[in-house]
């Protein structure tokens, strides 16, 4: 891994000093993407990603006090629980549902050594509640659909201010419409994708566009890692 910017004369690269989240809530982001803008490939994120992505996956992971993430994207990455990360208590999955299609028995819940997170509505299915809340803490964040202010203060409430959103696109328009994203990490593979995939951002247009501050640019084997804080004021 080497840093492209901003330049400072040196090689060195310390990634736990470079993405380490300030004091108090904190909302990230990491995705990565295609040079043409694909976030999956064959319906997944993998095909996309180096071992140096990866490494940086699990770093994140392990600056983070909780991983938030859509269900469509639990489904289709078939997630499981994250793994410890030198001796620290791996941060919980919180997955945000409104029907509460998922299933008990899937490796979220299963394959985890920390009790994952379910965001869902009032109005949700009483028989999935039933079903979830004996294998995750099933909380409402909204009547009819997942409200993110109230979901991610659910999550404060219970010390987990570090919050790293994986995705997908949708939730992340979600998160970022709602005025809640502070930093960005995005890695752009060297690869041309096509197709007409999910953007990185989707759902309504944002009016006005959100700017975003370029912090750090590294490269490896190709692959950009970007990491843009957002704008506010």
């Amino acid at each position: 891994m080497r840093r492209l910017l901003p330049v400072d004369g040196t090689d060195e690269v310390d990634l736990a000093a470079l993405y380490a989240p300030p004091p108090g809530r904190h909302v990230r982001a990491n995705f990565v993407v295609s040079t043409d803008g694909a976030t999956t490939v064959d319906g997944a994120s993998a095909g996309l990603s180096n071992q140096a992505d990866r490494d940086l996956f699990h770093l994140l992971r392990s600056l983070s006090d909780v991983v938030l993430v859509g269900a469509t994207t639990a489904r289709r990455e078939n997630y499981g629980g994250a793994r410890p990360s030198g001796g620290r208590v791996p941060p919980p999955i919180a997955v945000v549902s409104r029907s509460l299609d998922l299933d008990p028995a899937a490796r979220l819940f299963t394959d985890t050594t920390v009790r994952p997170w379910v965001l869902t509505v009032a109005s949700a299915p009483g028989d999935r509640r039933t079903a979830l809340s004996r294998v995750a803490h099933v909380v409402d964040a909204g009547e009819h659909s997942v409200d993110i202010p109230t979901a991610l203060s659910v999550l404060a409430a219970e010390g987990l201010e570090h919050v790293l959103c994986e995705g997908g696109p949708h939730l992340l328009g979600d998160v970022v419409a709602a005025g809640s994203l502070d930093d960005l990490c995005l890695s752009v593979a060297p690869l041309l994708a096509g197709g007409a995939g999910d953007r990185l951002v989707a759902g309504l247009p944002l009016v006005p566009p959100v700017p975003l501050r370029l912090e750090h640019v590294l490269e490896d084997e190709g692959t950009l890692f970007l990491r843009l804080s957002t704008v506010r004021g």
